[in-house]
């Protein structure tokens, strides 16, 4: 979907008007002149910030229900969209920021077949969709089993995503009978009971990862609908919680 939309924008640029550019270069550009530079294209200028391209701003444009990051030169001359990639720090800045422009509605996310760990009544709520023949997220498990001994105001909801396509029916079983016993004999590297139910969780679980673009296992859902990918240190998750809690 994400690609999809960039490549409708980059269709459109080719229809805006070379006068609507101007040539003189703006020390800085304001959602007001960001939306008269793109008024040609279908959409609605929701914020403006700097880049970390030199020169240009990175405008939130909402297109077709989605907030895309667009790079604007601050003169208006020019405008690209597409992934920026940091080459030091070998991350796709344009995917992060799309993931920061569209945070993750919690409330969408079912949870009747998630495993919890941490209390019932802790406010502070994190879905964690792991795979259980993944190391990371065994790693991962190891970390959130601390913080919850530690923090009983922070609960972990587990959604089994099995990207792997071996660990599917262990993945099923362990959701046929919802057992946090049986997800850590799997990270142990123990073999998993097989149990067959009518559950069709995991196949839904596999689709809505793909439609909240999860690509990977272990990634978190944070309070406030952030997608934060991979592992973390105990102090460092805990850190991007509290950064990350519900508004």
């Amino acid at each position: 979907m994400f690609l999809r939309i960039l490549l409708t924008v980059s269709l459109l640029l080719l229809t805006i008007p070379a006068q609507l550019w101007s040539s003189d270069v703006a020390p800085g550009l304001t959602q007001d002149m960001a939306a008269e530079f793109l008024r040609e294209i279908e959409g609605e200028v929701i914020s403006v910030e700097p880049s970390e391209i030199p020169g240009f701003s990175r405008v939130g444009m909402k297109i077709q229900g989605q907030v895309i990051p667009l790079y604007l030169h601050n003169s208006g001359s020019y405008l690209f969209s597409g992934n920026v990639i940091d080459l030091k720090h070998r991350k796709n800045l344009t995917e992060e920021h799309f993931r920061q422009l569209n945070p993750v509605a919690l409330d969408q996310i079912p949870l009747d077949d998630a495993l919890s760990l941490g209390s019932p009544t802790a406010t502070i709520q994190v879905i964690v969709f792991t795979d259980p023949d993944c190391p990371f997220c065994s790693q991962l498990h190891h970390v959130i089993s601390r913080i919850v001994e530690e923090r009983p105001d922070i609960v972990f909801h587990i959604k089994l995503t099995p990207l792997k396509e071996s660990s599917y029916q262990t993945a099923k079983s362990i959701v046929c009978n919802k057992s946090m016993d049986q997800l850590e004999l799997a990270f142990s590297g123990a073999p998993v009971p097989v149990s067959e139910c009518a559950s069709d969780a995991i196949d839904n679980n596999l689709t809505l990862a793909k439609e909240l673009g999860i690509h990977g296992t272990p990634t978190l859902v944070l309070p406030n609908g952030q997608l934060a990918p991979g592992y973390r240190p105990q102090e460092e998750l805990l850190k991007l919680i509290e950064e990350n809690k519900a508004q």
